[in-house]
């Protein structure tokens, strides 16, 4: 038996044929299955459905041979209401009955218990009495007369969710389920008695969302954090990956706190509980029961209820997808078998991770400016209640009003201009704004995208094709492909005193045990073994086809803040592949999580050029009281050591290398194409001259290029004293009395269109924060944007305005100033 989606249309005819027909359960439903469409979705239900049915039939009955009337101006539903709704204690026709604290009229002859389905039902008429309180049927309906259809229907819906829960909770065997069930059934039924709104109270007064971020925007964070850099077609792989597996988080059915406490006893059952409890109230019984908001778990949920689930999810997608693999399309196929399990895998070490950046409420914040590079978010942040829609255009995740999800498109087109204001920017200004200075390095952004358009699609690349690796690819590109394919794959795994390790990790140890012994045939393997199972010590092992076939051992100093890298080897018949780069670019993002950024080892005369290729070096950057007594050493070893930069994504730092210098190549064969001026050969070195300066180049300077040498300086070495240095200089800059139109970032209400002229805004709050982060390695970088703070305040503002006037005063203050610091020559 199912629910059927009805219209008004359907229903009389259906109550017609009821009234004109009294059949049995059987023949109303061979009846039913000719009227209705199709059950969407299935979902069982008990008799009662047609006991409802039958006594809508029967007032309509009445309606019509004129047995009884009930108030307007639905007549049929006030029937399934009566059984739900108690006498209104202000009614002026029963004050003498306000007493009455019947909560539903009970049938003074009721159907016999299971209902037999041969017998006709019973017409109930309006003077009938409550078997309960002994007031008549109109007495408990009379409030009903003023109540408009709308509300009618609201209410006729609560007491088909009534129905249902009802069912729920005898059908029910689990004990918290069951309890759920209960309460909300109690919660829908104090609803129709108030004729108000269904409101979850109690223990989960808490309203959604519970946690933040959700776990939507974690995912969507994941897919940044990760992803940004891969070409948009790889991108957008990716991105259905996410989709995919966010779908199948909402349409997940939790299992019971009963089950969990059998399958892990060692778990936080009452965490769990809690959130199952929760789901069920806002998530699951709201897909079949239309008067209790629903909200989808990925919106409301967050990294607690992810990591409870994900290990089993992850378990049973991948077993489902293989058993089903042959049903599935070419292309879906090489999806969900190829790239799905790879992608579950990063997940899962971001998901279990404590120190993970794709769960800070602020990652987009800090990741805006990658985001303006047309790196567009998967999903949409803010929870919603009710369904959300997947744009297939798109890799983002839109809202059914159509709003973006990116917080890039938060623009300023919504602004309108304020009449009378001083940041008004006439017409006639536009004409001076090629005499205006331009801040050195700024791109028009619609050039990058076109650059990146290029460099990314192979139609638009000159050249023969090349369906192989280039001659010129980086070492870890083949090892980078493979792991994309699930080829390859990378786990940190270890012994532990403290529980039992699986049986997978066990066998891997020993794979890494004999990979060092016949790598490294010069150390004790019973010295090899000991540490390689010592719990204090880690592996990264690199597994291909299910065995080990390379790895690195290290001991991680926390405290210390650095690691020691204690074997490194790959099998001989896997080298020269690019494994072993690929594998110490894992190990340094694994640290980066870790916040240890510092590598040692000793490394022999063997291994010292790969140390060297991978970024170690002989100069110690660790202070030597750091180190002694912790590390081993080794004799005719040499001490090597690597700082790591968090700033750095080395598990694609070739592939960013890579297609920047792509883009700056294409950018100068713009810039060649555009002087379109061809100069004589020299002819200098004909007469005996050995050298010339590279200013005397002819169209040398048209090309963008100045002189370094007029203004040399020395860098402070030490970054402290350049940190120093830099505070004193803003700090004399805030200080100054013009710097006030400049203390914070411009707002779009003072300025309309502001962000439409200035592609890149700067102010001094900015910069404090950039300096307080360490952004400034340099002066330069640092005279760069307090220059852009003058430059855009020029070019926006007319020379007459007070503002302009103010970026001349302070930007020759700044000059004295950091003249007087030593930063550039007096």
């Amino acid at each position: 038996m199912f629910f059927y989606h009805i219209s008004s249309g359907q229903l009389l005819l259906l109550l017609q044929v009821f009234v004109l027909l009294p059949l049995s359960q059987k023949g109303l439903l061979k009846i039913a299955d000719s009227i209705l469409p199709s059950p969407n979705p299935p979902l069982p239900i008990s008799s009662s459905f047609f006991s409802i049915a039958l006594s809508l039939s029967n007032i309509l009955y009445n309606l019509l041979f004129g047995v009884a009337c009930l108030p307007q101006p639905s007549p049929p539903q006030g029937q399934d209401l009566y059984l739900f709704t108690s006498i209104p204690s202000k009614s002026t026709q029963h004050r003498a009955e306000e007493s009455c604290k019947c909560n539903g009229w009970k049938n003074p002859n009721p159907s016999p218990t299971p209902p037999r389905a041969d017998l006709q039902q019973i017409i109930v008429s309006l003077t009938e009495s409550c078997r309960s309180c002994s007031h008549a049927l109109a007495a408990h309906v009379s409030h009903l007369e003023n109540v408009s259809e709308e509300e009618m229907n609201r209410l006729l819906g609560i007491v088909l969710d009534v129905e249902y829960l009802f069912t729920c909770v005898h059908k029910e065997e689990d004990a918290d389920t069951k309890q759920v069930y209960f309460y909300l059934f109690k919660l829908l039924r104090k609803s129709i008695l108030q004729r108000g709104k269904p409101v979850v109270e109690g223990s989960l007064e808490k309203k959604p969302p519970f946690e933040k971020p959700s776990i939507e925007q974690g995912v969507n964070n994941f897919v940044q954090y990760k992803f940004s850099h891969l070409p948009s077609k790889e991108r957008q792989t990716i991105v259905e990956l996410a989709k995919m597996f966010l779908n199948r988080i909402n349409y997940w059915h939790l299992e019971a706190p009963s089950q969990r406490r059998l399958r892990s006893p060692n778990d936080d059952i009452s965490g769990y509980k809690e959130n199952y409890t929760r789901w069920l109230c806002y998530c699951n019984v709201p897909q079949f029961c239309d008067s209790l908001p629903r909200y989808e778990t990925t919106q409301v949920f967050g990294r607690t209820l992810l990591r409870s689930v994900f290990t089993v999810m992850r378990r049973q997608l991948l077993e489902q997808a293989r058993q089903e693999k042959d049903k599935l399309p070419l292309e879906k196929r090489t999806l969900i078998l190829t790239h799905f399990p790879k992608f579950l895998s990063m997940l899962e070490e971001e998901v279990y991770s404590q120190n993970s950046p794709i769960w800070d409420q602020d990652f987009l914040s800090a990741s805006s400016r990658t985001s303006q590079l047309g790196i567009q978010t998967v999903i949409s942040p803010p929870p919603v209640a009710g369904t959300i829609s997947y744009n297939s255009n798109s890799s983002s995740l839109e809202q059914p009003n159509g709003g973006s999800a990116s917080p890039s498109c938060k623009g300023s087109s919504g602004l309108e201009a304020n009449p009378g204001e001083k940041r008004k920017m006439n017409d006639s200004h536009a004409l001076e704004e090629a005499k205006k200075p331009r801040v050195m390095g700024d791109i028009p952004m619609e050039l990058i995208d076109e650059v990146m358009s290029t460099i990314t699609d192979p139609a638009a690349m000159l050249g023969p094709e090349t369906s192989l690796l280039s001659a010129h690819s980086a070492r870890d590109e083949a090892a980078r492909l493979e792991e994309r394919r699930g080829v390859i794959e990378f786990h940190v795994v270890g012994n532990s005193l403290s529980q039992k390790p699986n049986k997978k990790i066990l066998m891997w140890l020993v794979g890494l045990q004999n990979v060092f012994s016949h790598q490294l045939p010069r150390m004790p393997k019973e010295y090899i073994t000991r540490l390689v199972f010592d719990p204090k010590h880690k592996t990264l092992a690199l597994i291909k086809d299910g065995r080990v076939i390379g790895g690195i051992c290290f001991r991680m100093f926390p405290s210390q803040g650095f690691t020691e890298i204690v074997f490194c080897a790959v099998t001989s018949n896997e080298q020269v592949k690019g494994y072993g780069t690929h594998l110490m670019n894992h190990l340094k993002e694994y640290h980066i999580k870790h916040d240890i950024l510092n590598f040692l080892t000793y490394a022999d005369e063997y291994a010292i050029g790969y140390f060297k290729k991978q970024g170690f070096s002989k100069e110690i950057k660790i202070p030597k009281t750091k180190y002694v007594g912790y590390i081993k050493d080794y004799e005719g070893a040499t001490l090597m050591g690597c700082e790591l930069n968090p700033r750095i994504p080395y598990t694609e730092f070739s592939v960013i290398i890579k297609k920047q210098k792509e883009i700056i190549k294409k950018l100068i064969e713009r810039k060649q194409a555009q002087i379109r001026k061809v100069y004589p050969g020299l002819s200098c070195f004909k007469d005996g001259v050995r050298q010339i300066p590279i200013e005397s180049i002819p169209g040398i300077r048209e090309t963008g290029w100045k002189p370094s040498g007029k203004e040399k300086s020395k860098e402070p070495k030490d970054p402290d004293q350049l940190y120093s240095t830099l505070k004193s200089v803003l700090q004399q800059v805030k200080s100054h009395q013009s710097a006030w139109p400049f203390m914070e970032p411009v707002k779009r209400t003072e300025a309309p269109g502001y962000y439409e002229v200035i592609r890149f805004p700067m102010d001094l709050k900015t910069m404090s924060e950039r300096l307080k982060n360490r952004y400034y390695v340099s002066k330069k970088l640092f005279m760069a944007d307090l220059q852009r703070v003058f430059t855009n305040c020029k070019e926006y503002n007319p020379p007459e305005s007070e503002y302009y006037k103010c970026a001349n005063i302070l930007e020759k203050f700044f000059f004295s100033k950091i003249k007087e610091a030593g930063l550039i020559d007096k």
